[in-house]
């Protein structure tokens, strides 16, 4: 693929980097590929999903052109998320040519996050394009509550998948999303399963993201109780570790492993907020729980020199919100945020 550097945004050839109104150097971009996912998890989607047509998305030259405009002003990681971002036809392409700024020392990482049944075709190739983490979303490890919370998912590729990114040499961590009365069980075992193979796990609190058929007050399970119940049984001490992203990380004694968990409702995580995400259309959200967004395509899509562009990612994030307002809304049962989850990327 033909790479697009981004044109100069300032004479100097040093853009300003990124600081929103409270002070916070924005560093992290997470770049939603495509809407589209092979799954249809409970908390994420819908059952009947209505994708966007093909034709309103970034073409991956776009989405280089992007990411490159973010490098340019100081951003230092990439997360590609999707959806399922291993669906999207060619993506491999995306990854090569990101991988230029690695080689130069102008970004420290890029990442993914994955459902992981892509994993087994291209664990090999993210590794030879400079990925070295990956998330894996795995919520358990029974096979029929597995297919249950998916709808269509299969339990063997995924594994298989984890089995082709560890031997690729790919740090897998893996995300489970804490869900009452359905892995609550398993959460000891997901921990004990994960470290015995060398991997973090992240438990992350069910957002309120998107009209999904079932009901966020029962799916949603406080992480404060699952921490209480885990200090039963394991040994678990605070770790100042930072992976970029707002997890807070444990270590637990028994296993040796590291424990993170993502809560945004029983403990905001917004005040040290580095990341912005940019959707597969070059919408950009400043705030994953508030709506307020800026259309990044049409100044994208005017001009071959990246000034416009450039000019509206400084004025979006003049207007990033110090934090969102994440609720379970138990009385009207209605999401936070209209958008699903797949929308913005995870």
């Amino acid at each position: 693929m033909t790479a697009h550097p981004s044109a100069p945004f300032l004479p100097s050839m040093t853009p300003a980097g990124l600081v929103d109104p409270f002070g916070r150097a924005v560093t992290y971009i997470r770049v939603s590929v495509t809407d589209r996912c092979d799954f249809r998890c409970v908390y994420c989607m819908s059952e009947d999903m209505h994708f966007l047509p093909k034709q309103d998305l970034l073409s991956l030259e776009e989405l280089d052109r992007l990411c490159s405009a973010f490098v340019a002003r100081g951003t230092r990681k990439i997360r590609i998320t999707g959806g399922e971002p291993l669906v999207r036809r060619g993506i491999m392409t995306l990854f090569k040519s990101l991988s230029r700024h690695l080689d130069t020392g102008a970004l420290d990482e890029i990442t993914v996050t994955t459902n992981g049944s892509q994993l087994a075709k291209h664990a090999r190739e993210l590794y030879a394009c400079g990925v070295r983490r990956i998330n894996v979303s795995l919520d358990t490890l029974d096979p029929v509550k597995f297919k249950a919370v998916t709808r269509w998912g299969d339990l063997a590729r995924v594994m298989e998948g984890i089995d082709a990114a560890q031997a690729a040499g790919l740090a897998v961590k893996i995300n489970a999303v804490a869900l009452k009365g359905v892995n609550e069980d398993e959460i000891e075992h997901l921990i004990t399963w994960a470290h015995g193979r060398g991997m973090d796990i992240t438990f992350i609190e069910v957002m309120p993201l998107g009209d999904v058929e079932e009901q966020r007050a029962d799916q949603y399970l406080p992480l404060s109780l699952v921490q209480t119940r885990l200090m039963e049984r394991f040994d678990l001490s605070a770790l100042p570790d930072q992976t970029g992203g707002p997890a807070r990380y444990m270590r637990v004694r028994e296993t040796g492993g590291r424990l993170g968990f993502i809560t945004p409702l029983t403990h905001n995580f917004c005040e040290g907020c580095n990341r912005v995400r940019v959707t597969c259309t070059g919408t950009l959200y400043m705030c994953l729980g508030q709506d307020d967004a800026a259309d990044l395509r049409g100044p994208l899509r005017a001009s071959e020199s990246d000034e416009l562009l450039q000019a509206a990612i400084t004025d979006a994030i003049a207007r990033k919100p110090k934090g969102h307002d994440f609720i379970i809304d138990r009385t009207t049962r209605q999401p936070a945020v209209g958008r699903h989850m797949s929308v913005t990327g995870g």
